[in-house]
């Protein structure tokens, strides 16, 4: 049997991530147009290496993703149904594309190990979109952030994994405080309440959600913000570093 370099990893087990952002009032996630799926887009993932725990797994695949260390990562949910990959209509493509590539490195032993049934580990990401600096894996053509209500055609079962990911964002969002990972290092109130609004799609009140912002005291008044009117502008504030989830 000849030794690829896919031997250093687990076979039939694979993470996906659901990096999500937040930028001009839009929730977004990173999404790769995958070179060999015809078209369509795909999560950033990757396979875990024997020598390694599936949560090292997934810091190792999304800094080369990102360029970026300490990403706020949470496993969320396991995808293992029996025809997530082998039966989707994107697999006889991806065979095919791989035919194509160099023989020695994709034979058809390691064609049949890519394609194969996989068990997902999905994990999602909180990232300052400013500070990333993205970076294309084996199969990507490029990665970009794409609005999460304008998702476009994913690969598998790439968008469910989504759907499970916002889910348990919004479950964790206000019982952990995770949301602040998604901003940058100051904001205000409103922006806060922004990011809140956007990502749960209700309105709150505005004394109600400042009130038990600062009740939580979690938060750090800095100075105010300069809008070119004193009397008027809003404070800026941190997340005190002993309250990070």
């Amino acid at each position: 049997m000849k030794k690829s370099a896919y031997d250093q990893y687990i076979p039939h087990l694979s993470i996906d991530c659901v990096i999500f952002g937040y930028e001009n009032k839009e929730l977004k996630v990173l999404i790769s147009n995958y070179r060999l799926g015809g078209g369509s887009w795909s999560l950033p993932g990757g396979y875990i290496k024997k020598t390694e725990s599936v949560d090292a797994a997934a810091s190792r695949v999304l800094k080369h993703r990102t360029g970026l260390e300490d990403i706020y990562l949470e496993q969320f949910r396991i995808f293992g149904d029996e025809n997530r990959i082998v039966n989707s209509p994107n697999n006889a493509h991806l065979s095919n594309e791989l035919r194509k590539l160099d023989s020695d490195r994709y034979s058809e032993e390691v064609i049949e190990w890519i394609t194969g049934r996989f068990v997902c580990v999905g994990y999602y990401a909180l990232v300052d979109i400013s500070k990333v600096q993205t970076q294309p894996g084996e199969f990507d053509d490029y990665l970009e952030w794409c609005s999460i209500n304008h998702i476009p055609a994913m690969m598998h079962d790439h968008r469910e994994i989504i759907t499970y990911a916002l889910e348990a964002l919004r479950e964790r969002l206000d019982k952990k405080l995770i949301g602040f990972k998604l901003l940058p290092e100051t904001f205000t109130i409103k922006e806060v309440q922004q990011l809140y609004e956007t990502v749960y799609e209700k309105s709150f009140p505005i004394n109600n959600f400042q009130k038990k912002m600062m009740d939580l005291n979690v938060l750090e008044k800095l100075h105010k913000k300069y809008t070119g009117a004193s009397n008027t502008a809003p404070y800026l504030y941190k997340f005190k570093k002993e309250s990070v989830a």
